[in-house]
């Protein structure tokens, strides 16, 4: 059980590399988030604990979030980096957007103006302040899966 309270971040995807739908097949299982190669996205990954919700974002044509994912595994080594520098956590998904939420859409909210997301494209794996999720959540009609 975590303690304190949780969370909230967003983690970006090229979904042609890993999609929404890949995501939701692998179930309560999860998946491990891996292939950061970025410090601050890595000081980013460090943070998350257990319980803690992210955006599932897809990057690439896209750009919209269309999920929720919990973390369900603490930070640890990422096999795939030769360098032994980067880590990852795993994630499992847990509601999806009847309503994806487009970067576009996000850009043009005054609600959203400072998220990370619309002041930092770039960064793959951000925080996401309670408010912002808050209202995210309802401009994307979150249903559990």
């Amino acid at each position: 059980m975590r303690r304190g309270a949780v969370k909230y971040w967003l983690l970006k995807t090229e979904p042609e590399t890993f999609s929404w739908a890949m995501q939701k097949a692998r179930g309560a299982k999860g998946e491990p988030w891996s292939g950061v190669r970025n410090h601050q996205a890595k000081l980013n990954l460090m943070a998350m604990k257990k319980g803690d919700q992210a955006f599932f974002y897809h990057s690439g044509k896209t750009r919209e979030i269309v999920g929720i994912v919990e973390v369900i595994g603490d930070y640890r080594p990422d096999p795939t980096d030769a360098t032994g520098k980067f880590g990852l956590v795993d994630v499992k998904a847990v509601a999806e957007f009847e309503k994806p939420v487009t970067l576009d859409t996000a850009k043009a909210d005054p609600k959203l103006k400072d998220m990370v997301l619309v002041n930092f494209t770039r960064l793959s794996v951000q925080p996401v302040d309670a408010a912002a999720w808050k209202h995210i959540v309802k401009l994307g009609r979150v249903k559990p899966i």
